[in-house]
């Protein structure tokens, strides 16, 4: 087929044009498309396919299987909703749960006090963060001396010495003894990072101790909430602390 004649075919050509809807079927409704008609034979054959599917599946099914879910879930208005089970337990089990649950968390919290005091014993607390400021006071008799007052020779030690809380030698006794431990300014610095890594973790540890004493309280709370005893809310529970009530007083046999 030559150039010329695809040209003239192409020319011959009349455009398309949807058809025209009849007076007689106004009332059904407009014509679909031709796309409208691809567009549901997709759907159909994919739902075609899916209960294919569900028919092998039932098919390979084993008639003695069981899961939970058979008798966990039923059907509402063509949906399944899993069954909300109740749990079964008495006022005393609940009781009792809550104490084990106490006991655990006053057993992990015991753990994390005694480790406190371990490191608090290792650091001896110096130069800690955030501690306040300390001071040193000195009694004289007039503002003389005041003024003269020299702090070193009043400790008897050198003046690079005075700012120092903890490890002040004397005169005497850096003259009679050497230096002892680590001189470098590398190795300094890593003591002194290693000791700033011992005082963060002593802060971890003491917050989470207080976290596990405020778990428990709120734990005894809710086990003391058990009791079918009149009680009015005083104070809502907070992150740092359990709900407070005032329960009726009732007298001990």
């Amino acid at each position: 087929m030559s150039a010329a004649f695809r040209k003239a075919a192409k020319a011959r050509q009349r455009p398309h044009r949807e058809r025209a809807q009849p007076a007689a079927r106004t009332k059904l409704g407009l014509l679909e498309k031709k796309k409208d008609y691809r567009l549901r034979a997709h759907d159909y054959h994919k739902k075609q396919n899916v209960l294919r599917a569900l028919q092998k599946k039932a098919l390979d099914k084993n008639p003695d299987e069981f899961y939970f879910k058979m008798i966990r879930a039923e059907v509402k208005d063509g949906v399944h909703v899993i069954k909300q089970q109740k749990d079964e337990i008495t006022p005393e089990q609940a009781k009792l749960m809550r104490t084990q649950d106490i006991k655990y968390i006053e057993m992990k919290r015991v753990a994390e006090a005694k480790k406190i005091e371990r490191l608090k014993a290792e650091l001896h607390l110096l130069d800690a963060a955030g501690s306040g400021p300390r001071r040193h006071l000195f009694f004289v008799d007039t503002k003389r001396e005041v003024q003269e007052f020299d702090i070193a020779a009043h400790l008897d030690t050198v003046p690079e010495l005075v700012d120092r809380v903890y490890n002040r030698p004397t005169i005497a006794t850096l003259q009679r003894e050497t230096v002892k431990g680590p001189t470098d300014p590398v190795h300094l610095k890593k003591l002194a990072q290693q000791r700033k890594n011992q005082y963060d973790l002593l802060r971890q540890r003491i917050e989470r101790e207080k976290a596990m004493f405020v778990i428990s309280q709120k734990i005894q709370t809710r086990k003391d909430l058990l009791d079918k005893t009149h009680k009015v809310k005083v104070k809502k529970e907070t992150k740092t602390g359990p709900a407070i009530y005032k329960f009726k007083f009732q007298r001990k046999r």
